[in-house]
């Protein structure tokens, strides 16, 4: 063999191994750009579909702050025209609508059929987790009751209520709301009775305490959270509450669902001051949310632990 050839093998060799490594690595480059394209489409999707959900949540809610804050004749105008911002419908629906009236009684009745129904949820639940009271076909007894069309239950409650003298007044309306509220509480706060709250009231008899005392001591201030929560929810839920108003109510007890309905009139809805008077409707809900949020979050996640 002749001293080139002795160098030519060695050199054919090397480039063969450097062949490989370059397809190696342009393979590697590839699976990289495939595997960062697969990234980038698994964070895409999520916050598509967040943005989605919350512009159809939010959108509504700037389209109403945009004609609440605008005269009326720019309010109605297709396509929309972005005025001067002002708060002249929020002004008359406070001077020229007994508003502030419907919102207080709304306050009144959803703060006293949350306030009357909770502990009486709250015993209901408690039977039902420690004593099983009624069994089975009790709870679904009680679960039934949400099933029904309100208007069965409104008609009855009527003729109760107008033999019982409690037609248009507060203390008629919040025991209407009671009756709405206190099923649903009941069936959510059982959840918040069992599981670890069981083994911790459970360990507090062993040590001597009485069935009260544990209840007191152990177990409501362990499921405060979550029976605070639902006591949030029964409040929202007699806020927005409209069937039994309108035909429980009268003139003077009017609650926010009926008096939003007053903004309908011969002439057609002034949809300026009925966008303004749903701002100041939800108002509770957007103010009370954040405040309550970590105590909503940790009952509803404290009800689905077993």
């Amino acid at each position: 063999m002749s001293q080139t050839s002795r160098f030519l093998v060695p050199l054919e060799g090397f480039r063969a191994r450097l062949d490989v490594e370059e397809e190696m690595t342009a393979n590697i480059r590839g699976a990289m750009r495939k595997r960062g394209r697969w990234r980038f489409l698994s964070w895409l999707l999520p916050h598509s579909i967040l943005v989605v959900f919350s512009a159809v949540i939010l959108l509504p809610l700037l389209w109403l702050l945009r004609v609440a804050l605008t005269d009326k004749s720019t309010a109605y105008k297709i396509p929309p025209e972005w005025g001067q911002a002002n708060f002249d419908n929020f002004i008359e629906i406070f001077t020229g609508y007994p508003f502030f009236s419907y919102f207080l009684n709304s306050a009144t009745v959803a703060f006293g059929a949350t306030v009357f129904a909770l502990p009486l949820a709250v015993g209901l639940a408690y039977a039902f987790a420690r004593y099983n009271t009624g069994g089975l076909s009790l709870r679904l007894f009680v679960l039934s009751s949400q099933m029904l069309p309100p208007v069965i239950l409104v008609l009855p409650l009527f003729t109760l209520f107008l033999k019982a003298s409690l037609i248009n007044t507060l203390p008629g309306l919040i025991l209407a709301h009671m009756t709405l509220s206190l099923p649903f509480l009941a069936w959510l706060l059982v959840a918040f009775f069992d599981g670890e709250v069981a083994i911790l009231e459970q360990a507090a008899r062993t040590d001597g305490a009485t069935r009260f005392q544990a209840l007191v001591r152990i177990t409501l201030p362990v499921a405060a959270p979550g029976i605070l929560a639902a006591g949030l929810l029964a409040f929202l839920l007699s806020w927005n509450e409209f069937l039994y108003a309108l035909i429980l109510s009268g003139p003077h007890t009017n609650t926010l669902p009926v008096g939003l309905s007053s903004f309908q009139t011969h002439r057609g809805v002034d949809i300026a001051l009925l966008s303004a008077a749903t701002i100041c409707a939800i108002l509770p809900a957007i103010v009370l949310l954040p405040f309550l949020r970590r105590y909503l979050i940790k009952g509803l996640s404290l009800g689905a632990l077993k």
